[in-house]
């Protein structure tokens, strides 16, 4: 037994969370991982929770929290239409809270004293992390190894082979990648650069949009209370749904994001997102929201979506302000039930139809041609009220209104 104690290490099975194990191991810490199966592309959760053991913890949880992930961190990003800096749909950052929660989950459960995480000091999801576990219970220590030693690569992996820990290190990718099932990040190499177009190879869920299908696809998404329950008009569970239009989106080059964004530690990064399912599930629920939604309603929830983006972002998830938007968009989503079609087609989901039993949208009152229903008469009293404040202050003040007319 260890004379610290137990910590529980958030797990990916890569070089730093297995050196961390052994380092943690070594200060005198029983190591207990988690590894998070949160819809990441081809992961082998057996080896990674065989390769925990070898590199020196005395127990390895792995959890398909895919579920979860969407139910309590997707589903309210796209009531939301999370879109941090307006391009960005949160992939990474939405599931750093689930696993911070599994994570002081576990801890109380095994009776640990502290959690730990295989961030640097330079990324952010070291502070969404700790200030997620923090607001879960502040009593938890969290240990950020990784950040704390200062190993070079090379040492770390200098350190795995003295101690027998099993490597599966390459260089075939220089990118640094982080991926669920609400998008694929990546990061580093040639991406570094701005001024460089991201490689081909940068790239694994989407097909480059000049080669996508030279014919589009049309793809039905059903909404009820704001989430999409059927694609093409087959009822489907949340995660079923998101990898299935995942599939079909990547295949026609929707979803490919190249942004330099500000991030939380402050600086400026270059940053190359794959989000198929998330931009295409986004731009067809921002549209049955028009269809659906009051005038006013709108305006004010795209205020508060820009802040719900930004919390997402900065580690604010679990938070007083978070807790009050959610409420908010609970109350917005509740008629914003319908069917949207989309043509996918060379890296563009673009919304061309909708149809809602909940649709504000009126035809009579809409049309020009026979049948208009609207009250063309009211039209003169309304501008006549509407335009009086400008009238008014004209005539007090007198101001002169530059024109400029020039003659042919």
């Amino acid at each position: 037994m260890g004379d610290k104690g137990k910590v529980v290490l958030a797990y990916s099975g890569g070089l730093d969370t297995s050196v961390a194990t052994m380092w943690l191991t070594e200060q005198g810490y029983d190591v207990i991982t988690m590894t998070a199966d949160v819809g990441q592309k081809e992961v082998d959760l057996e080896a990674s929770k065989n390769k925990a053991l070898h590199s020196g913890a005395i127990k390895a949880y792995v959890m398909d929290l895919r579920k979860q992930f969407v139910d309590q961190f997707v589903w309210p990003a796209l009531k939301s239409n999370g879109m941090y800096q307006g391009t960005y749909p949160l992939n990474s950052a939405l599931s750093r809270p689930l696993i911070a929660q599994t994570l002081a989950t576990i801890a109380k459960k095994e009776g640990a004293v502290a959690v730990a995480h295989g961030c640097t000091g330079k990324g952010q999801d070291q502070v969404r992390i700790e200030v997620c576990t923090n607001a879960l219970d502040p009593k938890l220590q969290v240990l950020a190894p990784v950040r704390d030693w200062h190993f070079s690569r090379e040492a770390e992996i200098a350190y795995a082979k003295e101690h027998g820990i099993p490597l599966s290190i390459t260089a075939a990718s220089p990118y640094s990648i982080d991926e669920n099932m609400w998008g694929r990040s990546i990061e580093c190499g040639a991406l570094e650069d701005p001024w460089n177009e991201p490689p081909e190879d940068a790239f694994d869920i989407t097909v480059a949009p000049a080669k996508a299908p030279d014919e589009p696809e049309f793809v039905e998404i059903a909404f009820e209370k704001g989430l999409p329950v059927a694609l093409n008009g087959e009822p489907m569970n949340g995660v079923t749904l998101i990898e299935t239009l995942n599939a079909i989106a990547g295949k026609h080059g929707v979803g490919r994001i190249d942004m330099i964004e500000d991030r939380l530690v402050g600086f400026k990064s270059r940053e190359v997102y794959e989000c198929p399912a998330a931009m295409t599930l986004l731009a067809a629920h921002r549209a049955m929201e028009t269809l659906t939604l009051d005038k006013q309603v709108i305006a004010c929830k795209k205020v508060l979506e820009t802040k719900f983006a930004e919390l997402t972002y900065e580690g604010y998830w679990f938070s007083p302000l978070m807790d009050a938007i959610g409420a908010f968009n609970d109350e917005t989503q509740i008629y914003v039930n319908g069917v949207v079609r989309l043509r996918l087609f060379k890296g563009q989901a673009v919304v061309c139809g909708m149809k809602s039993a909940n649709a504000i949208y009126k035809h009579d009152l809409a049309t020009y041609s026979e049948g208009d229903a609207f009250d063309h008469a009211a039209a003169v009293g309304f501008i006549k009220i509407w335009g009086l404040p400008i009238k008014t202050w004209q005539q007090v003040h007198q101001k002169q209104v530059p024109m400029e007319i020039s003659c042919l």
